[in-house]
């Protein structure tokens, strides 16, 4: 920080995303206006999920407006807070040098056991709050699960439990439908 600041004082968001560039090796979200590390150290399985819902929509969505980012991207849920979704989906016209999404339609959780309970509640409530955002998928990594939360047509919220390796989730407000066999490619024993 360039400014002497208290412990005590909570952060613009703006001002946190400027520093979180500074932290390379460390990844941060922004919690009532104060930095929270983020856990560090996925497992394989969590990573190769990760990576798979990535390829999977940077494919399906090439020659489209909408782009698929990493955990590196920011979405801010609230004036006092930042998440980072594992993979999310930015359809708003964001510059390059851009810190965080313009307009996020999309976001992936691959839950963790340490962090399962908290995305499941907290964050899902963020999301859901957040009125750009059409899709919230929940993917467990030690079973073929998805949960798919998506916006009716009247708004609501709607909640669809995908167990089938042939499944395939329907992302309509990106346009696209990512099968669960792509997901859980190599990810699973």
């Amino acid at each position: 920080m360039s400014r002497a600041r208290s412990d005590f004082q909570p952060w613009d968001p703006q001002e946190f995303l400027v520093w979180c560039e500074s932290r390379t090796d460390e990844r941060w979200e922004l919690v009532d206006g104060f930095p929270l590390r983020m856990m560090s150290g996925a497992t394989r399985r969590h990573d190769t999920i990760v990576v798979n819902i990535l390829a999977s929509l940077r494919g399906l969505l090439r020659g489209r407006p909408c782009r698929p980012f990493t955990a590196d991207g920011a979405v801010q849920t609230r004036d006092d807070r930042i998440r980072r979704p594992d993979v999310g989906v930015d359809c708003g016209r964001t510059p390059p040098g851009a810190l965080k999404a313009s307009e996020t339609r999309a976001v992936f959780e691959v839950l963790s056991p340490s962090t399962q309970d908290f995305d499941r509640v907290r964050k899902l409530a963020e999301y859901q709050a957040l009125a750009s955002i059409r899709h919230i998928v929940l993917v467990s990594q030690n079973e073929v699960l998805a949960t798919h939360w998506f916006r009716g047509l009247d708004g609501a919220w709607i909640q669809e439990e995908l167990r089938s390796i042939d499944d395939v989730i329907r992302l309509d407000a990106i346009g696209v439908e990512l099968g669960l066999r792509l997901v859980f490619e190599d990810a699973l024993d």
